[in-house]
C-alpha cells in the first residue's frame, strides 16, 4: 500500500518514461504527479473499431466519421478567415459521400492539413445549401503506420488539451500511465469494497466495451461521491457537537407579524416556520438551508424565524452578498415590521442606518453585506444568523459568522431551488426546507424567445405596456462594449432605447455606478419616476417593484438557464400579466433548446434540474464557494444512486472510526487530499 501511494505521488518532472517537453504543458493542465495524469480523464470516448456513415442532414447529436482529405482552403468573409477541408467518405462509387469541415480565424489549422490526409473528425453536422458542414470539429490526423490499438480500431479516449499538448503524444502518454500500474501494487479504490483501483483506471482510459467503460466510470465516480460525503458528514457532526443554546420563545412575536400580514402564508410557509421554531428551540446549533422558487416567500419565513430569536433576547444577523439586496431587505424589515417597534439597522461597507433611536438599545435585527464580517463585534447577543444568497459566499465566509461560543443558530437561504442530489452534495451538513408553493395572487409569466431582428416588435410591444401605466426591465450582459465580446452593453444602448421609448423615461443601473447613485436610481424606478430600467444582473436579486411586468433580455445566450430564471423572478411580483421576451440572434441548436425551456415553464425546479444537466456538476461544484472536492465523474442527476450509496459508506466509514485513523481510511483519505488540492480541509 506504501509503495503504491508513494509510486502515485511521484512529480512527472521526476519520471523517466514522461517526455520532458510535455512536463509544463501537463502542470498547465494540474497534472503535478503520476496520481494527477491518472485523474486526467478522457472528455469523451470515440467507436473507432466501426465508424458511422457521412451524415446526410443537419442533427443535434454529434458524430465521430473518417474520411480523406480531397482539398484544403483558405478565404475571408465578412472580415474573418474561413480554412474548409472537403473530406471523402472513401467507401466508392457514386453513393461515396462528402463532408465539409470549416474553421473561423483559425489560421493554423490550414497550416495543419493536407489532400491526402486520413482525418478522423468529431462535431454537430448542419445542412447548408444542400452541403453538409462541420463547424469548428475536433479532428485527429491519422497515420496508417500507426494504427495501432491505442488510437485506432478500438473505443478510443479523447482528453482534455492545452497549448502545446496534441491528442495522440497524450493518449500514446496515458496508455503507458495506465500500463506501468503493473509495476506496482494494486489496492483497493474504497475502505471494504473488493474492487481493483488498477483495473478501474485502466478500464476507463482504456476500455475493453461500453460495458466495462460504464462499469469502470459508475466505481470511480462512487469514490468521488464517498470522498464528498465524508467532508459533509464529518461537517454536519462537528457542528452538531459544537455547543448551542437554546432560542425558543412563546412565538407571539411572530404570530403576531403573520397575523398583521394583508395575505395568508401558505401552507409550506407555515410548516418551515415550524421546523425553525423546533430548531431554535433545540440546545445544539441550527444549521437549516431553505430553498425555493423565486416568489416562493422565504423573506418572509426568515422574518418569523428573527423574530423567534428576538422575542428570547438574542440578536440577529441577515447577511446579503450585494449592497442592494441588503437595502431592499431592510427596507423590507422596517415595513413590516414597524408597527411593532423591532429595533433595525442596516450595516453595509457604505452606509449604516437605523430604524430607531440610539437611546432606545442595541438593534434587534442588523441587515448587511459582508461587511459584517469585519466588524469588531458587531452582535454581542448573536443568537441567529440568516444568509441570503448563500451560493454566492464561500464556506470560510459562512464560517466565520460563526466563530463565537456558543454558537448562534444558522439559516441559510437561496431562490435557487435545488436538485435533491445537488442538495445532498453541496448542503448535506445542513437540515432541508423546500418553498415548493408561489402566494396564490401570483400569475405565471408569459416568455417567448426572439430573434434579435424582432427588437422592433418587442419595443412596440414594451411601449404598449408603458401606456397600460406598467414598468420595464431591459438587461444586458455586459457594461461597455468590448473587442473580445461580440455582445450589446447596456451604457451603449442606454441612449438609443431613451430615443426609441419617448417620452417615457428611462434610468441605467449596474455594478460600477457607486451605491448612493444605485440607490437613487432604484428609489426613483420604485417611486415610478421612471418607467424603464435599462440595467445588467445588478438586479438579479432583491429588486422587488410590483409595477414591473416587462423584461427584455438582450443577448439572452449569454446567461444561464438559472439566472435567466433569477432575472425573470424580478416581475410577476404583482397582480397584472408580465412578460419576459429574450432576445437573442444565435443559431446554436443547444443555446435555443435552453432558451426554450424557459417558454415551457415557471417551475424552478425543473429549471434547476435542466441547468445542471446543461452545465454538468463541476460547474455547480466550485471548490471556492463548496470547499469540497471537484467532481470529474459523477452526475448527479444519473447517478443518484450512487449519490445514496455514498452517503452510507460516509457515514459506516465515520460511525466506525470518528477520527479516521485506522489505516485503510488513513490510505483512502491520504489519496482524497491528494487528488483535491486546495479545497478546504476537512470539516471546515
Amino acid at each position: 500500500m506504501d509503495q503504491a501511494k508513494d509510486a502515485l505521488e511521484t512529480p512527472i518532472s521526476e519520471i523517466d518514461w514522461i517526455p520532458s517537453a510535455m512536463v509544463r504543458p501537463l502542470h498547465r493542465l494540474g497534472v503535478v504527479t503520476w496520481s494527477d495524469l491518472l485523474k486526467h480523464y478522457p472528455r469523451r470516448h470515440e467507436d473507432r473499431s466501426e465508424f458511422s456513415r457521412f451524415p446526410t442532414s443537419s442533427s443535434d447529436k454529434a458524430v465521430c466519421v473518417r474520411g480523406m482529405v480531397q482539398k484544403v482552403t483558405s478565404r475571408y468573409f465578412s472580415g474573418r478567415n474561413i480554412v474548409e477541408a472537403t473530406l471523402d467518405e472513401g467507401q466508392g462509387g457514386a453513393l461515396s459521400g462528402r463532408l465539409i469541415c470549416r474553421w473561423f480565424n483559425q489560421h493554423y489549422v490550414r497550416r495543419m492539413l493536407a489532400a491526402g490526409q486520413t482525418l478522423v473528425v468529431y462535431g454537430r453536422p448542419k445542412e447548408q445549401r444542400r452541403r453538409i458542414y462541420l463547424d469548428h470539429p475536433d479532428f485527429e490526423i491519422i497515420e496508417e503506420e500507426e494504427e495501432n490499438l491505442i488510437h485506432m480500431n478500438r473505443i478510443t479516449p479523447v482528453y482534455p488539451l492545452t497549448d502545446g499538448l496534441r491528442q495522440r503524444p497524450l493518449r500514446t502518454l496515458m496508455f503507458l500511465a495506465v500500463q506501468r500500474l503493473n509495476e506496482i501494487e494494486d489496492r483497493q479504490v474504497l475502505p471494504g469494497y473488493m474492487i481493483s483501483f488498477r483495473d478501474s483506471i485502466e478500464q476507463l482510459h482504456f476500455p475493453e466495451s461500453w460495458a466495462s467503460l460504464q462499469k469502470a466510470r459508475r466505481t470511480l465516480a462512487l469514490v468521488e461521491l464517498v470522498e464528498i460525503q465524508v467532508v459533509v458528514e464529518n461537517r454536519r457532526r462537528k457542528n452538531n457537537d459544537r455547543p448551542g443554546h437554546t432560542h425558543a420563545s412563546s412565538g407571539k412575536r411572530a404570530e403576531k407579524f403573520l397575523k398583521g400580514l394583508p395575505f395568508q402564508p401558505t401552507e409550506g410557509q407555515r410548516r418551515t416556520i415550524e421546523e425553525i421554531r423546533a430548531d431554535l428551540a433545540a440546545s445544539r446549533p441550527m444549521a437549516r438551508l431553505l430553498h425555493g422558487d423565486v416568489g416562493a416567500g422565504k423573506t418572509l419565513v426568515a422574518t418569523a424565524a428573527m423574530l423567534e430569536a428576538t422575542e428570547a433576547g438574542f440578536q440577529t444577523a441577515l447577511m446579503a452578498p450585494t449592497q442592494v439586496l441588503a437595502e431592499q431587505h431592510y427596507r423590507t424589515l422596517v415595513s413590516w415590521l414597524k408597527p411593532m417597534n423591532i429595533r433595525i439597522a442596516l450595516r453595509t461597507g457604505i452606509r449604516k442606518e437605523e430604524s430607531f433611536l440610539p437611546l432606545q438599545g442595541e438593534p434587534e435585527i442588523v441587515v448587511g453585506t459582508h461587511a459584517l464580517l469585519y466588524e469588531t463585534d458587531p452582535l454581542p447577543r448573536l443568537g441567529l444568523v440568516v444568509i441570503d444568497e448563500q451560493h454566492k459566499f464561500g464556506v470560510l465566509q459562512r464560517a466565520q459568522l460563526l466563530q463565537r461560543d456558543p454558537v448562534p443558530d444558522l439559516l441559510v437561504m437561496t431562490a435557487t431551488p435545488i436538485p435533491r442530489t445537488l442538495a445532498m452534495t453541496l448542503y448535506g451538513d445542513l437540515e432541508v426546507s423546500t418553498l415548493a408553493e408561489k402566494p396564490g395572487n401570483r400569475k405565471g409569466i408569459i416568455t417567448g424567445v426572439r430573434s434579435s431582428n424582432k427588437l422592433p416588435e418587442a419595443a412596440e410591444f414594451l411601449r404598449d405596456r408603458l401606456k397600460a401605466m406598467r414598468q420595464a426591465y431591459i438587461i444586458y450582459p455586459v457594461i461597455e462594449e468590448s473587442d473580445s465580446l461580440s455582445v450589446k452593453a447596456a451604457t451603449t444602448e442606454f441612449k438609443r432605447w431613451e430615443t426609441l421609448l419617448k417620452p417615457f423615461s428611462c434610468g441605467l443601473l449596474h455594478g460600477r455606478l457607486d451605491g448612493e447613485e444605485r440607490e437613487r436610481v432604484m428609489e426613483r424606478f420604485r417611486r415610478g419616476e421612471i418607467q424603464v430600467l435599462i440595467a445588467t444582473t445588478v438586479i438579479e436579486v432583491g429588486v422587488d417593484v410590483p409595477n414591473a411586468t416587462v423584461m427584455l433580455i438582450e443577448n439572452a445566450e449569454r446567461f444561464g438557464l438559472a439566472q435567466l430564471h433569477q432575472l425573470r423572478g424580478r416581475i410577476g411580483r404583482g397582480n397584472h400579466q408580465s412578460y419576459c421576451i429574450l432576445m437573442t440572434d444565435t443559431k446554436d441548436p443547444l443555446a435555443l433548446a435552453k432558451l426554450s425551456i424557459l417558454e415551457k415553464t415557471n417551475d424552478g425546479f425543473e429549471i434547476a434540474e435542466a441547468d445542471l444537466r446543461f452545465r454538468g456538476p463541476g460547474d455547480l461544484l466550485g471548490t471556492a464557494q463548496s470547499g469540497l472536492p471537484p467532481l470529474r465523474l459523477a452526475d448527479l442527476l444519473e447517478d443518484a444512486d450512487l449519490l445514496d450509496e455514498a452517503r452510507g459508506v460516509a457515514r459506516n466509514i465515520l460511525d466506525r472510526d470518528p477520527k479516521l485513523q485506522l489505516p485503510a481510511n488513513q490510505a483512502f483519505l491520504s489519496i482524497v487530499m491528494e487528488s483535491s488540492k486546495g479545497w478546504a480541509t476537512l470539516g471546515n
